[in-house]
């Protein structure tokens, strides 16, 4: 299997997001390292909806 057709820049980001070593993440299947990407973007946009969906303390609705 060769290793993946990405940059250097992208590799290390891609490794530090998905907490595993640099090495295994080049020679990684690509449907493995899709799938990975898709369960990171999925918890990613799920905290921001929980962020978006707390209400706001910073007291702006106290002028109703």
């Amino acid at each position: 299997m060769r290793p993946l057709a990405i940059s250097p820049e992208t590799a290390v980001k891609l490794a530090e997001a998905l907490q595993v070593p640099l090495e295994r993440l080049m020679h990684m299947p690509q449907h493995i390292l899709l799938q990975k990407m898709m369960e990171l973007a999925q918890a990613e946009s799920a905290s921001k909806q929980e962020k978006e969906s707390q209400p706001s303390q910073d007291g702006q609705d106290a002028g109703e």
